[in-house]
């Protein structure tokens, strides 16, 4: 068995709720300490330290990842010193993987470890070496040796992210089966209220209130919520208990409400920011309830009927929230128990607090109890899911994701013609460097070098480029496309250098998507970015 040098910087353990509290602040508000928990856990691995793999590394390690693993066995060159802040001349020839390494060491108290060594020899003596890793990014790395490592890494479920900065393009792609994510944080949301379908606990609060002996001080303070109810009922009353379905049935109930603001003493509607506000919030509040499409296929995921003793929390979690939705919930998801603020006096908003409060506890509960079952029913500890775990995922049961990828292996046989037709239509879009990354790929494996580094100058490395192209369009079957010979030329202008600022730019959105995937919050990309950095453009798409 072939043995590697592994050199480690072993660090003075801190307390995680030090770091957290202090260093994290300001990210915990993004993610919460479990966040950030799950970054401590983390252990990446980087293969190539190139610049782009140095911007990555650093824009994770400042967040608090737990440990990295850089293999890379290139030594510096002047191509590092002139795009790496990390490098300088004095450490020309010596370990690239060693250099950024110990810089990297420096930003953050975090395990470091590297080896310099190629990857091929590596998966030669260990194949599943890189299975041990929260997730993998890698770097300017040829297809075959790419393809490679994505089959072993999806055979095992570890997330791969590739990156490339390619003179004035970047590239990322993610690569794993599925991706779960309880806390997607849509910039969207609504507040879950109920109003269409009032739980017992909100009609015995809203039917204590009478809004007909109020004085006009009590009846300005009232929670704009309690408005659209008491005046939606009435709406209903009249038209055969159906909600408001479009505008003018919406504006009819808006001026019903604006016909119950007080009066003064000349008949003049008084200025009542509640009743306002009521009448401003008829869009977002007077819905009909429906449980997003999205969760709603995740209920239907055969990987739900099939939960085992091989089904990761997120699977056994979402056949408890099955099981509620079928029984407690009638056809609702469990209550979230927040609401929005609004004007009104304390006493009577923390007590609409507490009714949403009281009824999230409750549904909370009883997927509780279906998960107990379920956990005892396959032999787990009931504690194999915690509290915290159950009340997080109910919280925000209405925006789980499973979002399904498309495996490297297979896009480098036949990526998606189909999206790829639809975009090369334009034939100013930036797909068109998709075709000539993977081009450039191909000229690399056939003659050793980039285009645009050969003797014999950019215009035959132009033909080549073109031919190869126009073979990879045929396979793809995709004949009739072609690439502008301009954007050919340019191409092998760059010479697959990394210029700063692009590999900088691709490195945060790379980074953004590795912390995504780590701490199951947000939603990633799904799968291939490019960016333009000559016309400041982006790309995603689905290949």
């Amino acid at each position: 068995m072939r043995l590697y040098i592994i050199v480690t910087f072993d660090l003075t353990a801190q307390s995680m709720a030090g770091r957290m509290d202090k260093r994290y602040d300001r990210q915990l508000r993004l993610w919460g300490d479990h966040g950030q928990a799950a970054l401590e856990r983390a252990r990446v691995c980087l293969i190539n330290a190139t610049t782009t793999g140095s911007e990555i590394l650093k824009n994770v390690v400042l967040p608090g990842i737990g440990g990295f693993t850089i293999i890379d066995s290139a030594k510096v060159t002047m191509a590092d010193i002139g795009t790496n802040f990390f490098l300088s001349v004095k450490y020309l020839g010596t370990s690239r993987a060693k250099c950024c390494a110990q810089f990297l060491q420096k930003l953050n108290n975090v395990k470091v470890e590297y080896i310099e060594e190629g990857i091929e020899e590596i998966l030669n003596s260990n194949p599943t070496f890189l299975c041990q890793f929260t997730i993998v990014i890698a770097n300017a790395l040829p297809e075959v040796t790419l393809s490679r490592i994505s089959k072993i890494l999806w055979s095992s479920s570890i997330p791969l992210l590739v990156s490339r900065a390619y003179g004035l393009l970047g590239y990322v792609r993610i690569a794993l089966p599925h991706h779960q994510i309880i806390e997607s944080h849509p910039d969207n949301r609504h507040e879950d209220l109920r109003l269409d379908c009032p739980f017992p606990g909100l009609v015995k609060y809203m039917e204590s209130i009478d809004l007909s002996k109020m004085d006009n001080a009590e009846h300005s303070n009232i929670p704009y919520l309690v408005v659209l109810y008491k005046y939606l009922q009435q709406w209903q009353s009249s038209h055969n208990e159906m909600m408001p379905q479009n505008y003018h049935e919406k504006n009819a109930l808006r001026e019903c409400i604006r016909s119950g603001m007080c009066c003064n003493e000349a008949g003049v509607p008084l200025d009542e920011e509640n009743f306002e506000e009521a009448i401003q919030n008829v869009n977002r509040v007077v819905l009909k309830y429906r449980i997003p499409s999205f969760v709603q296929d995740i209920l239907e995921n055969s990987c739900c009927f099939s939960a085992s003793t091989e089904s990761s929390k997120f699977w056994l979690l979402v056949r408890a929230l099955k099981e509620f939705v079928a029984n407690e919930g009638q056809g609702r998801l469990p209550l979230r128990g927040s609401i929005p603020d609004m004007t009104s006096n304390s006493k009577m908003y923390v007590d609409l607090c507490r009714v949403y409060q009281s009824k999230a506890e409750e549904d909370m509960e009883a997927v509780r109890s279906h998960l107990s079952q379920i956990l005892v029913g396959e032999g787990r500890p009931l504690n194999y899911i915690s509290e915290d775990d159950i009340r997080l995922f109910c919280r925000n049961c209405e925006f789980l994701r499973d979002i399904k990828y498309r495996s490297i292996a297979e896009e480098l046989e036949m990526p998606d013609n189909i999206t790829l037709i639809s975009h090369l239509e334009n034939s100013e879009s930036d797909l068109v460097y998709y075709v000539l990354l993977r081009a450039a790929e191909k000229f690399f494996e056939m003659y050793h070098f980039y285009p645009g580094d050969s003797t014999d100058g950019i215009e035959a490395d132009v033909i080549k480029l073109r031919s190869i192209s126009a073979t990879l369009l045929q396979k793809w079957q995709m004949p009739t496309c072609q690439i502008n010979d301009d954007y050919i030329t340019e191409f092998c202008r760059y010479g697959a250098s990394e210029v700063h600022s692009v590999a900088a730019f691709v490195a945060g959105v790379a980074a953004q998507e590795v912390i995504k995937i780590i701490t199951q919050q947000f939603v990633p990309l799904n799968n291939t970015w490019i960016y333009n950095a000559t016309s400041q453009t982006t790309l995603t798409v689905t290949l």
